[in-house]
């Protein structure tokens, strides 16, 4: 069974443009169009398809509504990107080429925008050459069919996608509940997604969260983050009298950097504790950490160092202060921070 026009049978039915295929509108504004959108939330897959093609958003349009699938469509990328504004599908299926906003520069554009980061978008197209392939992954897609389209393959891909695409909304749930300081980049430095930590602390110094894009000098630093290391490598941006570290975690996909964010304390403040209460220049940035609050799990985070270690400078830490646990030891170096 193939997305050819002459295959199809010709008295199926064609959706109206800009409209799903139930025949409810979706157009850029009005109450039906918010009704659409609340009625769509149910627990069927939503997916749009973006094809200049009548007799494509027919046929393709009938056979996934067909497989239990809620179907939008849309004539042009323009429309595509005004749809998406109102409602979020959970796969779009993409035209490489189609007149106005063509299929390539609508995935950058889609891509840029927070909300629609995880979404997998699937380009459809004759262009079968190894360039135009190149272009539709680097443009955000994570899939490539060539016309007539064969929609058994096309069900199978977008399972897979699918599924992948929920693993990654849940474990990013999860590093939201774990209080992680964590953010993710796209190659050109905007922010795809931050944990609630990680915004806080972007929008302290930067105005924004979710959505912005770096500084210019971590966005170098980004082309090549690993610079040959082993080691997880780390670049350091200083923001007025304060020093933000960027960490670099890996790749999550072939466009896309896991960073882990940490403010590094004012070197004045090290001192000061390092000289005045006889510490190491570890053991005074443990012990700031511990005094802001922070657990042990987290300063190891925050200095990449094992818990174990942080364990062991507290040790040191406890013995050269004279002291016995935590509390007593933050009193102390509050005392002491509060003179700076």
């Amino acid at each position: 069974m193939s997305a050819d026009p002459d295959s199809r049978n010709p008295h199926a039915r064609k959706p109206v443009a800009g409209q799903p295929v139930t025949g409810q509108p979706v157009g850029p504004a009005g109450p039906a169009a918010d009704a659409t959108a609340a009625g769509l939330a149910g627990s069927r897959d939503i997916v749009l398809i973006v094809d200049d093609s009548p007799d494509t958003l027919g046929f393709l349009s009938e056979a996934l509504e067909g497989a239990g699938l809620t179907v939008l469509v849309a004539v042009n990328g323009e429309n595509a990107l005004e749809l998406t504004q109102r409602i979020t599908p959970d796969l779009i299926l993409l035209d490489a080429v189609m007149p106005g906003l063509g299929g390539f520069e609508t995935c950058r554009q889609l891509k840029q925008r927070a909300d629609l980061m995880h979404v997998p978008v699937i380009f459809m197209t004759g262009l079968s050459e190894t360039e135009h392939i190149v272009r539709g992954l680097e443009a955000g897609g994570v899939d490539y069919l060539t016309k007539p389209v064969m929609v058994e393959e096309l069900m199978a891909r977008m399972r897979v996608h699918l599924v992948n695409a929920r693993r990654g909304q849940t474990a990013q749930v999860a590093l939201d509940a774990a209080g992680r300081f964590l953010l993710s980049v796209g190659d050109d430095g905007r922010i795809g997604w931050s944990t609630p930590q990680a915004t806080k602390l972007l929008q302290r110094f930067f105005s924004h969260g979710d959505g912005g894009v770096l500084p210019p000098a971590v966005c170098e630093w980004l082309l090549h983050p690993t610079g040959g290391r082993r080691d997880a490598p780390s670049f350091n941006l200083t923001v007025g009298e304060a020093q933000l570290e960027f960490a670099y975690l890996g790749r999550i996909r072939q466009s896309e950097t896991l960073l882990r964010l940490s403010m590094i304390e004012p070197a004045s403040e090290i001192d000061r504790l390092r000289r005045q209460l006889a510490l190491t220049a570890r053991e005074a940035e443990v012990l700031i950490w511990l005094a802001r609050g922070k657990a042990n799990k987290d300063i190891s985070e925050i200095l990449s160092i094992s818990p174990r270690t942080v364990n062991k400078h507290l040790e040191q830490v406890y013995e050269k202060l004279g002291v016995e646990n935590r509390a007593s030891a933050t009193a102390i170096a509050l005392d002491h921070l509060r003179r700076l």
